[in-house]
């Protein structure tokens, strides 16, 4: 049995240049975390007990002879890719609901393939966990998503990361004081709107108007080394609220479907009861609110969101891993 354990993540700015309509013209770049909050994967060997060859449990419950009769596209490909392809159970686990903009799409590829490459004696790169889940999730799938949720659930912990226009992608980790990472910890805040979204929806819409948002995007995307600044100073954190506050203003202004007058209510309720900034978390629609608030003011905050759920949230410095192997 193999069980690996692969984090989710909060983006705090450049979401949006991580999509091939960005980067192919521009060099794309984020600053995005993961968090402990995560996505299970369970592989073990099938006993000759089961009449079929393989069997799948995630939301629903697949019993089949073969890979390409399975229904979960992620899965299916995932088989192929890896070469493990019978007499295998698959379950997986998740501490959040898919479709809330913390990346457990692209957390589940990259935990399934790590289950599959260990499963089979292979080692497997962070790297390559990130590009096959890319390759899975927008070459084969064709899902109008970016590459920013496969790196950072590969590679874990605070990091910057650019997307170049010859495909390739750089991965550096944030460099800065372990005082700086624990304040802007403990002053960011999240909640979650009740409200759940397919991703692929927006970013599609998103995509076609790419090419005429491109100032808006660099800007997005030059925030980055703005904040960077700031964690790495470790002086004057409260800019970085102000960061999150221009780069929601920005993402807001791409695509109308981003936010809605609900979200846009909570936002301002949350700013006028003292948050810096903030920001909704993934492509937008709906899922969790990302709020920089100074510790005093963050009664009022969570007042003013009494009818939200706060989730609490630390930094998670470590990617996708094996936590079990067993060989029964």
């Amino acid at each position: 049995m193999i069980i690996t354990r692969t984090p989710l993540r909060v983006s705090f700015c450049g979401g949006g240049t991580d999509l091939p309509s960005y980067y192919l013209h521009r060099q794309g770049a984020v600053v995005s975390t993961s968090i402990n909050k995560y996505v299970y994967i369970t592989i073990n060997p099938l006993t000759p007990y089961f009449q079929n060859r393989i069997l799948i449990k995630y939301s629903r419950t697949e019993l089949v002879d073969s890979v390409d009769e399975i229904r979960h596209p992620i899965i299916r490909e995932a088989m192929k890719i890896t070469g493990v392809v019978d007499r295998v159970e698959i379950t997986s686990m998740a501490d959040i609901p898919a479709g809330t903009g913390l990346g457990s799409s692209s957390s589940y590829a990259v935990g399934l393939l790590h289950a599959l490459h260990t499963y089979k004696g292979e080692y497997v790169s962070a790297a390559q966990l990130a590009a096959e889940a890319c390759e899975i999730e927008i070459k084969r799938l064709g899902d109008p998503i970016g590459k920013q949720d496969q790196y950072i659930a590969a590679y874990g912990g605070i990091c910057h990361i650019r997307f170049n226009t010859d495909e390739s992608v750089f991965v550096d980790p944030v460099i800065c004081p372990q005082a700086t990472k624990l304040a802007l910890e403990e002053n960011l805040l999240m909640f979650y709107t009740g409200l759940t979204r397919r991703a692929g929806d927006i970013l599609e819409v998103q995509n076609s108007v790419t090419l005429s948002k491109m100032d808006v995007l660099t800007r997005m995307r030059d925030l980055c080394d703005e904040a960077l600044k700031v964690l790495q100073s470790g002086r004057s954190l409260n800019r970085f609220g102000e960061i999150l506050h221009e780069a929601w203003l920005n993402k807001r202004s791409v695509v109308d479907s981003i936010s809605n007058d609900s979200i846009n209510e909570f936002y301002e309720k949350a700013r006028s009861a003292g948050a810096i900034g903030g920001k909704l978390l993934g492509a937008g629609g709906g899922g969790f609110l990302l709020f920089y608030v100074e510790k005093q003011n963050q009664d009022r905050v969570k007042q003013v969101l009494g009818n939200l759920q706060e989730m609490p949230f630390t930094f998670e410095p470590q990617g996708s891993k094996v936590i079990y192997v067993s060989d029964v």
